[in-house]
C-alpha cells in the first residue's frame, strides 16, 4: 500500500463511515494526516470511529450536508478540534432507486441531488474560505463515470453526478490563483455497501460494462483521492479522473 506525505494535514471526509469514505480516511491516517469524519448517520459514526481511533488524530461529527447550517456547524466544530482544514474529501452522495425517468419518483430525484450535488456545493462553499485564507487547498469531489456516461434507469444518480463535474471545473478555475487544487474521479461501480444494495439485475449490468470485469476495490479509489489531496498534486486542476476500469471513452 502506498502512503502520501500528509503528515499533519487536517481532512474532511464526508460520508466517511463506510464505503471509499472510510477507506480514503484510514489512508490519511495510515500517511499521517487528521481525520474530521463527517456523516449523518450517527450510530454508524460512532461505530466506525471508536473502530479506527487510536489517538486524538480522527473525531466523528454528525454532519448531514444536504443542510447548509449543519455544514456550516460541522466546519466550525472542526475547526476548533483540529485548529485547520487543508482536505476535502466530498464522498457522501446516495443512490436512489431504478426507475425509467418518466417513472422515477419525484421525490426520490429531489433528495439524490440534495445530498449528492447541493451537499457538495454547501461543503465547498463553506470550506473554501477557511483554505484561501491559508493559500492551502486539496479538494477531491466524488464523481462517476454515470456522470459521464449515464446509467439507464438511474437519471438522478447520473444527472446529479454529471453536475458534480462541472461543479469541480467551475470551482477549479476559480481558485487557480491559489495554492488549491479541485478535481473529482468518476468511479465505476465500487464494492459499498449503497452499490451492493441495488437491484441484482442493474447491477450485473453496470459491471458487464466495465472492460477490467469486475468491482472497483475501495483500496483502489483511496490511493487516487489520497494522491489528488497531497501537496504533491500541484499543478492538475478542474480536472475528472478516470476510475471505471476502462469503461469511459473520454
Amino acid at each position: 500500500m502506498n502512503v502520501y506525505d500528509l503528515k499533519d494535514r487536517v481532512a474532511i471526509v464526508t460520508g466517511g463511515a463506510q464505503g471509499i469514505g472510510l477507506a480514503v480516511a484510514n489512508r490519511i491516517l495510515a500517511s499521517g494526516g487528521r481525520v474530521a469524519i463527517w456523516d449523518r448517520d450517527r450510530a454508524l459514526l460512532d461505530e466506525t470511529v471508536k473502530g479506527i481511533a487510536k489517538d486524538d488524530r480522527v473525531r466523528g461529527f454528525s454532519v448531514d450536508i444536504a443542510d447548509l447550517a449543519a455544514v456550516e456547524a460541522g466546519t466550525k466544530a472542526t475547526l476548533e478540534h483540529f485548529g485547520k482544514i487543508d482536505i476535502l474529501i466530498n464522498n457522501a452522495a446516495i443512490v436512489g432507486p431504478n426507475a425509467n425517468t418518466w417513472e422515477y419518483p419525484p421525490e426520490a430525484f429531489r433528495e439524490v441531488v440534495n445530498v449528492g450535488l447541493i451537499g457538495t456545493f454547501y461543503c465547498c462553499r463553506t470550506v473554501v474560505p477557511h483554505m484561501i485564507a491559508k493559500n492551502y487547498g486539496r479538494i477531491v469531489n466524488l464523481s462517476s463515470v454515470a456522470g459521464k456516461e449515464g446509467n439507464p434507469k438511474a437519471p438522478a444518480y447520473s444527472s446529479m453526478k454529471a453536475a458534480v463535474i462541472g461543479l469541480t471545473k467551475s470551482l477549479g478555475k476559480e481558485l487557480a490563483g491559489y495554492n488549491i487544487g479541485v478535481n473529482c474521479v468518476t468511479p465505476a461501480v465500487a464494492k459499498t455497501t449503497l452499490a451492493l444494495s441495488q437491484a441484482p439485475d442493474f447491477l450485473a449490468m453496470i459491471v458487464s460494462k466495465i472492460p477490467r470485469g469486475r468491482m472497483l476495490e475501495l483500496d483502489e479509489a483511496a490511493s487516487m483521492i489520497c494522491w489528488l489531496a497531497s501537496a504533491e498534486n500541484s499543478f492538475t486542476t478542474g480536472a475528472a479522473f478516470d476510475l471505471s476500469g476502462g469503461r469511459a471513452t473520454y
